[in-house]
């Protein structure tokens, strides 16, 4: 039985209902007697079926029957382009962090300062892509609106499949003055700050330099 099939099984006994929170992964890996890594992917590719939805910061949660044709993120990244991508973020991320200037709590910029460094520290690309995509993800977390959160996962997860697949092999990290560190504590200082225009003026920044970075120019 592979660990697609477990977690099915698993789901029909424990019966969660429609938007039920799942215990969390370590809880549920000992549970199943799998990695946590084995957990992750079996619990993405039921994601990518439309059979869970997660939230960053929440958790993941099982999908009433009318959600479970939530967009195939791995589907759509096969239709968009690496520019598209970061169009649609110009588009989205400032107005996120702006919003997240006048809602974020403390607990959440302690938390985006924390991945920062998290960050700085990364031992190869495939690390500082996950937490790049956390840190982007918590900006969102802490706007506080349910609806564009939502938005933001497909997007965050579409552009992690379009933008960063080459990045995944490499064995080693960004360098020490990679230009997106300081960056992100721009952002994060506009965000405690409650600095609204500032927190977009720094995100929109950030945004053109990855962009102009990725595309070799």
């Amino acid at each position: 039985m592979d660990v697609t099939d477990q977690l099915r099984q698993w789901l029909e006994t424990a019966q969660i209902r429609p938007d039920g929170r799942l215990p969390p992964e370590r809880e549920l890996a000992v549970t199943l007697g799998l990695s946590r890594a084995e957990l992750r992917k079996g619990l993405a590719l039921l994601e990518a079926e439309g059979l869970l939805w997660r939230r960053v910061g929440k958790g993941t949660f099982v999908s009433a029957p009318a959600e479970r044709r939530r967009p195939d993120a791995s589907a759509m990244a096969e239709r968009v382009s690496p520019p598209e991508a970061m169009q649609v973020r110009r588009v989205l991320e400032p107005e996120i962090a702006a919003l997240a200037a006048r809602t974020a709590t403390g607990l959440q910029i302690a938390r985006m300062k924390a991945l920062c460094a998290e960050m700085r520290k990364a031992p190869a690309w495939p690390d500082y892509q996950r937490l790049d995509c956390e840190f982007h993800a918590s900006i969102a977390a802490a706007a506080g609106n349910n609806l564009l959160a939502e938005i933001f996962d497909i997007v965050n997860e579409v552009r992690r499949r379009v933008v960063w697949g080459g990045l995944d092999k490499r064995s080693y990290g960004p360098p020490a003055d990679y230009h997106s560190f300081d960056e992100h504590e721009a952002i994060v200082a506009a965000i405690e700050s409650r600095d609204r225009a500032g927190a977009a003026e720094a995100m929109r920044n950030h945004l053109v330099a990855t962009e102009l970075d990725l595309m070799g120019k």
